[in-house]
């Protein structure tokens, strides 16, 4: 009798427990940008708690609107005050396990303009970083391909003044 090649294996593999529901979360974030004394263009990131480059974004709360979610989550993980909030760029939609929850995830994502002192940054304590980048440094660094691409499509749209 020939032995099993994948008993050997059964050490390594963890079975999950069973996903027994469903969540739909509606998040919403900024791409935010500003104009560099040179006049180029810089974009807003993050870097969360494992190090991943991405945007600033949180859950909308009951009754709030995308676009004020957006605005409220920025100042809370950055700090920066004066912003313009213009238009809805696209949408992001992922889903991933939590325990056993499978998360139905829809994100909401603005391009939002920094106005005034936009220097004067504060994340939150949570944050390992928050920095300006040059438009294309943003873009290689941003850690997610879905909002890369409407990167992309904000700068776009700055450059022809279509925002």
């Amino acid at each position: 009798m020939r032995p099993n090649p994948i008993s050997g294996f059964r050490r390594f593999v963890r079975r999950q427990p069973a996903i027994t529901e469903a969540v739909n979360e509606i998040t919403s974030g900024g791409i935010i940008f500003r104009k560099n004394p040179d006049g180029k263009i810089e974009f807003l990131l993050i870097q969360d708690a494992k190090g991943r480059w991405t945007i600033p974004k949180g859950h909308v709360e009951a009754g709030e609107h995308p676009g004020a979610a957006a605005e409220r989550e920025i100042r809370e993980e950055t700090g920066l005050q004066d912003m313009e909030v213009f238009s809805e760029l696209g949408k992001v939609t992922f889903r991933y396990r939590r325990v056993q929850t499978l998360v139905l995830m829809t994100m909401h994502i603005w391009l939002v303009e920094a106005r005034g002192e936009s220097n004067k940054l504060d994340p939150e304590e949570w944050l390992m970083s928050a920095k300006w980048l040059p438009a294309n440094d943003a873009i290689d660094k941003i850690e997610y391909e879905d909002i890369a691409k409407l990167m992309l499509l904000g700068l776009k749209k700055i450059r022809e003044g279509t925002v």
